[in-house]
């Protein structure tokens, strides 16, 4: 066998690395891997994992000076005054039926706003924002049923608990209505 019919010429060699350096010299597409994920605020509450998009966290801050609301449901923990903004405080943990097991330290609030809808969600421990690729949430698990399945995106592979934060902020089962009875 011809040891020369496997071989290329010094100028195919030349084009063909030519090729390869401009093949891997290009820029990858950043905004389709930003477009295919999305951008979340990480807290643990009862020593589970939680995010929420990003986009809906206005601020978070530290939990001082909560005045406990009469004749709310027990979700509701109370209002805090935040630089001059009444915002209401509600313990997911009681609002989604989770096992309040432990001492909490609940000692961040995690502001969420959307249009008018202004509330924080109490949280142990902020743990960092991060990018969380829309392939790696997967829905939500079968075992779930009612009021948690209808306010989470899903889970990751590390167990994080991803909130829908729009859907928690456009429930009028949240918001704490004053009712006047007659004039």
């Amino acid at each position: 066998m011809n040891a020369n019919a496997w071989t290329h010429g010094a100028d195919e060699t030349r084009r063909i690395l030519h090729d390869r350096a401009l093949a891997l010299a290009v820029e990858p597409d950043r905004t389709q891997t930003i477009d295919q994920s999305i951008e979340v605020v990480e807290f643990l509450l009862a020593h589970e994992r939680y995010a929420i998009e990003s986009s809906y966290v206005r601020e978070v801050y530290p939990l001082e000076n909560l005045t406990p609301l009469p004749c709310t449901p027990a979700f509701v923990l109370g209002i805090v005054n935040l630089r001059g903004e009444i915002v209401s405080v509600i313990d997911v943990r009681k609002f989604f039926d989770l096992p309040q097991t432990g001492l909490p330290d609940l000692n961040k609030v995690i502001v969420l706003e959307s249009g008018d809808m202004v509330f924080g969600i109490l949280a142990d421990v902020i743990l960092g924002v991060r990018r969380l690729p829309l392939a790696d949430i997967q829905p939500s698990l079968p075992t779930l049923t009612g009021i948690r399945e209808k306010y989470l995106k899903g889970i990751t592979a590390e167990r994080t608990v991803v909130l829908d934060a729009a859907k928690l902020l456009a429930d009028e089962d949240i918001v704490v209505q004053e009712q006047v009875d007659g004039p």
